[in-house]
Formats: C-alpha cells, structure tokens, sequence
C-alpha cells in the first residue's frame, strides 16, 4: 500500500516522534535528516511526514516557535465570532437606517 494520502493515528505519529527524539539524544552525530530516515524506515513513514510531527511536536512543548493546535483552534473560533459579528452590525445599519427612513417619512407626512 502507497503511503500517499495516508491518515497516521495519533498513537502512530506520537511513537515516531518518541523514537526520533530517543535517535537523537543516542546518535548526536547523525543529522535529523539521516535520523528521520532510520525512523521513517523502522514505522513506515516518510521522513518528510516525520519531519511535520516532529515540528508539530515542538511547537506544542513550547520549544519552536509557532501556534499551537490549542491556539490555532482559538483563532477560528474568533475569526468565527467576528464573521458573525460584522454580520449582525450589517443587518442593524440596514435596519437603522430603515426606520429612520420610516420615522423621517412619518415627521413630513
């Protein structure tokens, strides 16, 4: 089976980031490059696919610079709530700007 497209369990991609953590700290003369290969071998995973895991990894521990998928779900849940928002402030300065049509109508008539 081609690992094209292939959806990896969190228990699959958290093991692999274990073991190329583990490689690393045993093997310091390896590059990450050759290190994500042997894992990538050893679990079946592309070293490229490693490589995101491993970076994902160390954003969430707070050792790599980026958001976190806690932070990130904060964000659409706010870009959310401010779509809804501006939607709300439209319909009220269309309805605004009707009724005080309506009442400016009412004072000529």
């Amino acid at each position: 089976m081609s690992s094209a497209g292939r959806r990896y369990d969190r228990e699959t991609q958290d093991r692999a980031v274990r073991l190329f953590v583990e490689r690393r700290r045993q093997h310091p003369e390896e590059s990450a490059l050759q290190t994500r290969r042997r894992i990538g071998e050893l679990v079946d995973v592309k070293p490229e696919t490693l490589r995101g895991w491993v970076e994902r990894a160390e954003i969430e521990a707070g050792t790599r610079q980026g958001t976190t998928r806690d932070e990130n779900a904060e964000i659409a849940r706010l870009k959310k709530e401010n779509a809804e928002l501006r939607r709300a402030n439209e319909i009220l300065k269309t309805a605004s700007a009707f009724f005080a049509a309506a009442e400016l109508d009412r004072k000529l008539s």
